[in-house]
């Protein structure tokens, strides 16, 4: 029994859009949850649902289909379709907030009333001034004629008008797309009056607002109409078998692709008239299963992520001050800090300028002959990697993994290929067939005349800025046979046909389910002989179905399993004789949960893994991803404790059960525990034990 992912994944979703209706959280974080809902569901209309479309239109050309796929697009049609409602209710409630707080964000309510009636002269003439001196150079429309390929002048990153020049029975199209580089989006007016009201102006409506002065002298017509739309692509891209082109070249060619993908949704403006409706959908080709739907007049929302606080402090979260490991402040050196003991740090609560501080040493140290590491997704200004091209400087041999295929993040890891290439560092493209998503970095030194190594293993990318952000776990060892074991996994990626046995790590594709599998029915023997089990997991996605059969299995036998599961879980806990030990809960917050993290009792010996790797068929199957254990005692403890604090969580947790349907777990006559506060506090006194645990937040 299965609950289906990509519905799964809607109920995730979905407890984002909860934070924007909390009324406890901040108004601006409100605001910016709004706009992770919105950025989050264009990302998957572009993957889940364009698989399901596609699967979709090979079953309706099957004459013994079952229509599995089709009824699924229509389940979600639904749902989105009950969300964006949701999301319209919950976006006009935060917007009557936020005007009480004195920012006014200035919205058209529909096509017939005109935006300048809705600001002062004074501010119309000021908008005049700031569209022609800061917005007008960055537009250039596009004349639409009988043989422009549409499709080809749009991008999946842009909202566009289209833009109507009527004279007669004459119709001239052109295309208007909102500039998004060097320009706000949020554009503040001036106040003449005495009072404190901030008012705010999208670049949507100012555009329209002066759209008329792009064709003034330029075309003849009588009247304008302009209707703003977004196009959502299948993301998904095909490389060529061609042995004599590189994958750089095949991955460029790829992304070429994505211009020319098939349409997944396209969504207008709901005022927009019913020719040009007409004129889009054949235009685009629009097929049975697309998405032509109408919907609100502000298309990329997801922009509201970065909506600015105009007003008072108290808007928005308090920013915490990230840890410093203190055993790192103590030592000369990174190297010597962690030959001391091995150091475990957890994102955002320590800072991540500890790693960038482990390559920077390292890219001078005159001891260290060689740096390895992964890279899966980096920071637009990379400070690792501009430490990385100084080690080579420096005469360091470097080699970096790059994986091309991060979704998204492909022409910002080609651009990084070429200019550490150009460096000279040492770059490869890993295997052909399985994505790297290992989070490893391995420094070699010459310590008296002998090698030692130093790794990094961790749950989350080397990305300064998400570390601000998301959770994460980062061990840092100079265990010798761990250390052995990265650089060869470091050899497998560089020498696939290679086999190395793996003791202590679990490495995918070679041993993760076989060990996983092993780790479960350990516990279940346990229970068999009367002796305690336990399984707790923390996990972004849970949809393996060979995996979640184990637990199953391992619920019926009598073993307690506690899930915690951020996106999308399949599982289905609490069904009499199937997962009657098994209770799920997601915890959405201040901080995106990240870390994968395997607890397994072990007759109250457990055994502690941080991963990089997700319980889906893809990660455990199609990967190369990499779980460690944690043999320090102290951080064993440490991560079981902060485990133990998000299954206590009674303020920002959700029940996981057979309907999804997101209900908090209740506080009841227990003391409330927000986990991601209280984790705080805890590593706090860990790292400065004077302060006694004082709440500094």
């Amino acid at each position: 029994m299965f609950y289906d992912k990509e519905l799964s994944w809607l109920s995730f979703n979905e407890r984002v859009l909860q934070e924007a209706a909390d009324k406890t959280v901040p108004i601006i974080e409100r605001i910016r949850f709004l706009g992770i809902y919105s950025a989050n569901l264009d990302e998957f209309f572009r993957v889940r649902v364009a698989n399901i479309r596609r699967q979709a239109l090979l079953e309706g050309a099957q004459e013994d289909a079952q229509d599995h796929w089709r009824a699924l697009h229509k389940k979600i049609t639904t749902k989105v379709s009950s969300l964006t409602q949701k999301f319209e209710d919950i976006s006009t409630q935060c917007f009557k907030q936020l005007q009480q707080q004195n920012i006014n964000i200035i919205l058209k309510p529909n096509a017939e009333i005109p935006f300048e009636s809705l600001i002062t002269k004074q501010q119309l003439s000021w908008l005049a001034q700031h569209f022609n001196n800061r917005i007008l150079r960055h537009i250039t429309p596009i004349i639409i004629h009988s043989k422009t390929q549409l499709a080809s002048c749009i991008n999946d990153d842009g909202i566009y008008f289209l833009v109507a020049l009527l004279q007669e029975n004459t119709k001239q199209y052109a295309l208007v797309e909102i500039p998004h580089i060097d320009t706000e989006r949020f554009i503040q007016l001036p106040n003449e009056t005495q009072n404190s009201m901030q008012d705010v102006a999208l670049l949507d409506d100012v555009v329209h607002l002066f759209i008329e002065t792009l064709f003034e002298g330029v075309f003849d017509y009588q009247s304008v109409e302009a209707f703003s739309f977004k196009l959502i692509r299948d993301s998904e891209y095909n490389l060529t078998d061609d042995l004599d082109e590189s994958l750089l070249d095949q991955m460029s060619k790829g992304l070429k692709q994505r211009l020319k993908a098939d349409i997944v949704r396209l969504v207008y403006d709901q005022d927009m008239p019913k020719y040009m409706v007409t004129y889009l959908s054949k235009s685009f080709k629009a097929k049975e299963l697309d998405n032509l739907v109408p919907g609100i007049r502000y298309r990329n929302f997801r922009d509201f992520v970065q909506f600015p606080n105009l007003a008072s402090p108290h808007l928005e979260n308090l920013k915490i001050d990230a840890l410093d490991a203190q055993v790192f402040l103590a030592n000369a050196s990174i190297f010597a800090a962690i030959s001391q003991q091995d150091i475990l740090l957890y994102y955002p609560y320590y800072k991540f300028s500890h790693f960038t501080e482990f390559i920077r040493q390292a890219s001078y140290d005159p001891i260290v002959k060689q740096i390895k590491i992964n890279i899966y997704r980096v920071a637009k200004h990379s400070r690792i990697i501009n430490a990385l091209i100084d080690a080579v400087k420096n005469g360091k041999k470097v080699t970096v993994v790059v994986e091309l295929r991060a979704r998204f993040d492909e022409q910002a890891n080609i651009e990084w290929a070429k200019v550490m290439k150009d460096a000279g560092i040492n770059v490869e493209f890993g295997i052909e067939t399985l994505k790297i998503h290992s989070k490893l970095c391995l420094i070699t030194r010459l310590e008296q005349e002998k090698i030692v190594r130093y790794a990094h293993i961790g749950t989350g990318n080397f990305h300064e800025s998400n570390a601000r952000t998301y959770t994460d776990f980062s061990l840092f060892t100079k265990h010798k046979e761990i250390c052995q074991e990265v650089d060869n996994v470091f050899s497998f990626i560089s020498h696939s046909y290679k086999r190395f046995r793996f003791n202590h790590l679990i490495v995918s594709p070679l041993t993760s389910r076989r060990r996983l599998y092993q780790l479960i029915d350990n516990e279940v023997q346990l229970v068999q002989d009367n002796k305690k089990a336990q399984i707790t997991l923390k996990l972004n996605n849970l949809v393996d179905n060979g995996l979640i059969n184990k637990l199953y299995s391992a619920s019926n036998a009598g073993v307690e399993v506690k899930l915690l599961i951020r996106g999308m879980c399949s599982l289905i806990p609490g069904q009499k004789e199937l997962s009657e030990n098994i209770t799920v809960t997601s915890i959405v917050d201040l901080f995106l949960e990240h870390p994968r993290v395997m607890i397994f009792h072990n007759q109250n010996q457990p055994l502690v893994f941080i991963s990089s790797g997700d319980w889906m068929e893809r990660n455990v199957d199609h990967r190369v991803e990499v779980a460690c254990p944690i043999y320090d005692d102290v951080l064993k403890a440490r991560i079981i404790d902060i485990i133990n604090l998000q299954l206590a969580d009674n303020t920002k947790a959700r029940i996981i059960n057979d309907k999804q349907d997101n209900q908090y777990v209740q506080k009841g006559n227990n003391v409330a525990v927000r986990s991601q506060l209280a984790i705080y506090d805890y590593l706090q006194a860990v790292e400065t034990p004077e302060l006694d645990n004082q709440d500094t937040l």
